[in-house]
């Protein structure tokens, strides 16, 4: 009588796939003019470079299907390529840019996705707009100002179109923008840039300076130009003759 010992061999799995949710600015497209559309474009990456720079992007296309305007898929993606973005899908768009797209070999994103909760600014730009997706799950904005109550992860990017206070930390890697002052109650490790529509009277207040980058209006300094003295303290933050100015609070 015999037995049989073999096994099978265990081979433990080296990838899975889980759902998850991350922050991508939506480029919402409000006409179909593709000089215009590069123009205005380049002049808002001008005012943070940083913030855009290899930025991923979601290409919004549901304002020009609203008015059945239609528009070179491969012309906007390389715009927006050439400007240093980095187009990761579209959205909102007809049944044949869909097709267009996917045969460029770029995703189409559904509008009712329920992997991303899109706030948008109500500001209206002529050609384009830029909104950020986040996924902070409380959040109360308003024309005024956007408040936040949960931390920012790494990866996250917030857009505020006027005041934004956040009442949690910042974490590296993440990117906080605002059109107007930036109220940081909790450590700054990430990027905060504020005044991004050219505001030079904006100002940044945190409660732990350990950014990576600060600007305000354009004007910015990173981690390696803030002093010992202000490291991990509570500053404020503005501009004086398009220089930057950081004093303890």
């Amino acid at each position: 009588m015999s037995t049989d010992n073999q096994t099978t061999a265990y081979n433990p799995p080296v990838l899975e796939f889980k759902s998850s949710s991350f922050s991508v600015p939506a480029l919402i497209l409000s006409g179909n003019e593709l000089k215009a559309i590069e123009q205005q474009l380049q002049e808002k990456i001008k005012l943070a470079p940083e913030f855009f720079k290899n930025s991923p992007v979601i290409i919004d296309l549901k304002e020009l299907t609203k008015q059945h305007l239609d528009i070179d898929i491969a012309l906007i993606t390389e715009i927006t390529r050439k400007l240093g973005l980095l187009p990761i899908g579209i959205r909102g768009g007809s049944l044949q840019q869909n097709k267009n797209a996917l045969a460029l070999r770029i995703p189409v994103y559904s509008n009712s996705s329920n992997r991303t909760n899109p706030v948008e600014t109500q500001k209206t730009i002529p050609a384009t707009q830029i909104t950020e997706d986040v996924n902070p799950s409380k959040e109360a904005a308003s024309s005024k100002a956007m408040i936040i109550t949960q931390p920012i992860r790494s990866g996250q990017r917030i857009y505020a179109q006027g005041d934004l206070i956040i009442l949690a930390q910042v974490s590296a890697g993440a990117e906080i923008l605002a059109e107007g002052n930036i109220h940081i109650y909790g450590a700054l490790r990430g990027r905060a840039l504020a005044g991004v529509q050219g505001n030079t009277d904006a100002r940044i207040f945190c409660t732990h300076l350990q950014a990576e980058l600060i600007s305000i209006a354009g004007n910015y300094k990173i981690s390696e130009d803030l002093t010992k003295n202000i490291y991990n303290k509570p500053v404020h933050i503005y501009l004086k003759d398009y220089t930057l100015v950081i004093k303890e609070l």
